[in-house]
């Protein structure tokens, strides 16, 4: 392994990511779009074809993210850039002609009639292929343009919203593509995630630990109360910041919540907690909620979370 293969560790690639050029978002965007594909198996190899579905999801968060943007972006653009950057890598078609590479900054069109596909550095896709070092490239991107710093709340609360609105978006299927599903993406359960952790400060709402490691690595999760996988809800009232301890223990039903905000504790689990405070000494303790009610926690998805998954 040569010295620059030995650098591409995780770190090398989140400090790529986080030196993207953002002023269009287009070079984010599109790899946000490859990771999501890689992640519901519809990109299942390290061969990524420029292809009608790949292209018309990366409009669609394109506009989600960036409403702003122009409606016709120059699609070859971001895959120009990020070829420069040495992110991705271009196969070209072997009767690809010299005046056709010259011309591949002209449009899309041009870029797919040269190249037969892009692939990614070998060790990144790799990285990819782990749902938890997949999910730390992904909020990287995500904090690119929405730092800890700029505590732009609100429009990372739009952004979440217009996904919420529009969670069944599919692209059609046909005999050689399956369909993608925008309320599956890891792209806008990351968005809901840092929308939850945000309006609770970066604290667990149970212990109030705050512990942040960089803008993309935090260790409070953005916890749903009722399942997204069962109800496909991504309001922030259907979330809750927890640490990883405590995120586990809430989906086990080891506590809950009642209608005024403090803790219910069960009865049926073993605990030693020789060097932190026990969860069963915060029975009855108000857990720490958002500085605006709109925040708070639903008083129906507690609800259901107490009939449902809390074990009296």
């Amino acid at each position: 392994m040569t010295e620059n293969q030995q650098q591409k560790n995780l770190s090398y690639y989140c400090e790529l990511f986080s030196n993207l050029n953002v002023r269009t978002k287009y070079q984010p965007v599109l790899l946000l779009t490859i990771i999501d594909f890689i992640s519901q198996n519809i990109i299942e190899t390290n061969k990524i074809l420029i292809s009608d579905e790949l292209l018309d999801t990366f409009k669609k968060y394109l506009n989600k993210l960036d409403p702003e943007a122009n409606k016709n972006p120059g699609l070859q653009y971001p895959f120009i850039a990020l070829k420069k950057r040495e992110i991705i890598h271009f196969e070209f078609k072997p009767d690809v002609k010299e005046e056709e590479l010259i011309t591949i900054n002209k449009s899309i069109t041009k870029l797919k009639q040269a190249v037969g596909y892009v692939s990614l550095d070998q060790e990144l896709f790799e990285f990819l292929q782990d749902t938890e070092t997949r999910r730390e490239l992904i909020d990287t991107l995500i904090n690119v343009w929405f730092s800890s710093a700029q505590k732009e709340l609100q429009e990372i609360l739009d952004i979440n919203q217009s996904f919420e609105e529009t969670g069944t978006e599919a692209v059609e299927e046909t005999e050689t593509t399956r369909k993608f599903y925008m309320r599956k993406s890891l792209v806008r359960d990351s968005f809901f995630r840092k929308a939850v952790i945000h309006a609770y400060d970066y604290r667990c709402s149970l212990c109030q630990l705050r512990v942040i490691k960089s803008l993309s690595q935090s260790i409070v999760d953005g916890a749903h109360i009722k399942p997204f996988a069962q109800f496909y809800d991504n309001k922030i009232d259907n979330g809750i910041s927890l640490c990883k301890n405590h995120h586990w223990a809430f989906d086990r039903g080891i506590f809950s919540i009642d209608d005024n905000y403090q803790v219910l504790i069960s009865d049926n689990f073993a605990e030693d907690s020789p060097n932190t405070k026990p969860i069963r000494d915060f029975q009855g303790e108000t857990i720490l909620l958002p500085n605006s009610q709109t925040y708070f926690p639903s008083l129906e998805a507690i609800q259901w979370h107490r009939q449902n998954v809390f074990r009296q």
